[in-house]
C-alpha cells in the first residue's frame, strides 16, 4: 500500500513538472521578438499574440494538479497513520495474550514442580525407610550369630563348670546382651515398618484431596453454569409473566370497566393475582436457590426454611434460617448469597409481597 501511494504521488509531481514546462514553453514559442531582432526587408513576420485567457486557464489546471497531489499524499498519510494505530492496537493485543499465556504456564511449571518435589520426597522416605529395615535385619542377624555363639560356647563350658563357672557366666551375660540388641533391632525394624506405611498413607490421602478439590472445582463449575441458565430461565419467565400480566389487566380492565357494582369481585381477582405471583415468583427463587446448592447425600429427605428481605430491584439484603436441618440451611443460605439478585415483577403490588418471602428448599 505504502508504495502504490509513493508512485501515485510521484506520477502526479510528474506530471505537474511537464505541464508547467509545456506552458513555459508555450509562453516562449508565442513571445514577440520583433522589437529586439531586425528581419531583412522582404520578408515577412508573424507575431503571436498570447490569450490571457489560455493561460489562466492553464494556470488554474496546475494549481488544481498540484493541490490534487497535495489532497491525495494528505490521504495517504491518513491511511498510513489508521495502519499504524491498527498495528499498535494488534501489537498491544499481542502483548497482552502473551503476558495471560506465560502467567499460565508459569502456574502450571510451578504446580508441575511441587508435585515432582512431593514425589521425590515420598520416594527419598521410601528409600530410607526400606535401608533402615536392611541395617536392622543385619542387626538382628548379626545379634542371632552372637547368641549362638554365645550359647555354643556356653555348652562347651559346661563340662568344666567348676574352672569355667565365671566364663559360662560372662557368656550368658553377652547372650543376653545380645538378645537384647536384637529385641531392639527387632523393634527398630518394626518402626520404621510403620513410617514407611505412614508415608505411603500419607501419600494416598495427598492423592486423595488432590482428586476431591478437583471433583469440587468441578462441581463448582458446573453450579455455576445451571446458576447461569436458571438466571436466564428466570428472566425469561419473569418477561413472559410480565407480558401475561399486562394481557390479564387489559382484560381485566375491559372486563369490569364501567361496573362498579361489582368492585369486590374486582378486589378478590386483584388478591388472587397477586397470590399466584407471588407463588409463580417464589417457586422461580426456590429453583434459583437449588442450582447453587451443593447437595451432601445427607441432605436427602431434609428440608429447611429460610426468610428472605429483598430490595425493590430483587437485589438481596438479608437471609436468616426459619427452620429445617441445621447443615442444609447453612448450605442453603451460602446457595442464597451466590445468587444475590433475584428478578422482581413489575407489579408494585406483587413486588411488596415478595420483599419479605419465606422459602421452602428441599434437595432434589
Amino acid at each position: 500500500m505504502k508504495n502504490k501511494d509513493n508512485n501515485n504521488y510521484t506520477g502526479a509531481t510528474v506530471i505537474s513538472f511537464v505541464l508547467h514546462g509545456a506552458l513555459i514553453g508555450g509562453l516562449l514559442w508565442g513571445a514577440d521578438f520583433s522589437k529586439a531582432v531586425h528581419q531583412p526587408v522582404g520578408q515577412s513576420i508573424e507575431a503571436v499574440v498570447i490569450d490571457p485567457s489560455v493561460v489562466s486557464a492553464q494556470a488554474k489546471k496546475i494549481r488544481e494538479q498540484r493541490d490534487e497531489a497535495k489532497r491525495q499524499e494528505s490521504d495517504r498519510l491518513k491511511r498510513l497513520e489508521q495502519q499504524a494505530e491498527q498495528l499498535e492496537k494488534q501489537r498491544e493485543q499481542e502483548e497482552k495474550r502473551l503476558r495471560e499465556l506465560r502467567t499460565e504456564k508459569l502456574a502450571a511449571e510451578k504446580a508441575a514442580r511441587e508435585a515432582e518435589t512431593e514425589r521425590k520426597r515420598i520416594s527419598e522416605a521410601k528409600k530410607k525407610a526400606a535401608e533402615e529395615q536392611r541395617k536392622a535385619e543385619d542387626a538382628a542377624r548379626v545379634a542371632n550369630e552372637k547368641a549362638a555363639a554365645a550359647e555354643a560356647e556356653r555348652v562347651r563350658r559346661v563340662e568344666q563348670q567348676r574352672k569355667a563357672e565365671e566364663a559360662a557366666k560372662k557368656a550368658e551375660a553377652d547372650r543376653q546382651r545380645a538378645e537384647q540388641e536384637r529385641l531392639k533391632a527387632e523393634e527398630e525394624r518394626k518402626r520404621q515398618i510403620a513410617e514407611k506405611k505412614k508415608a505411603e498413607e500419607e501419600a494416598r490421602k495427598a492423592d486423595e484431596e488432590r482428586k476431591r478439590k478437583l471433583a469440587e472445582k468441578k462441581k463448582a463449575e458446573e453450579a455455576a453454569r445451571k446458576a447461569e441458565e436458571a438466571r436466564k430461565e428466570a428472566e425469561r419467565k419473569a418477561a413472559e409473566a410480565k407480558r401475561k400480566q399486562v394481557e390479564q389487566e387489559a382484560a381485566l380492565n375491559e372486563l369490569f370497566s364501567g361496573l362498579e357494582s361489582e368492585s369486590a369481585n374486582r378486589d378478590t381477582a386483584r388478591g388472587r393475582f397477586i397470590s399466584d405471583e407471588k407463588a409463580r415468583y417464589g417457586a422461580i427463587y426456590t429453583q434459583m436457590i437449588r442450582q447453587n446448592l451443593l447437595v451432601d447425600d445427607s441432605f436427602l429427605g431434609q428440608e429447611c426454611v429460610v426468610k428472605m428481605r429483598l430490595s425493590g430491584t430483587g437485589l438481596l439484603l438479608d437471609v436468616a434460617e426459619a427452620g429445617g436441618n441445621a447443615s442444609l440451611c447453612r448450605a442453603t443460605k451460602t446457595a442464597v448469597l451466590k445468587v444475590s439478585s433475584f428478578p422482581m415483577p413489575e407489579d408494585q403490588d406483587v413486588a411488596a409481597q415478595l420483599q419479605d418471602i419465606e422459602l421452602t428448599v428441599k434437595p432434589e
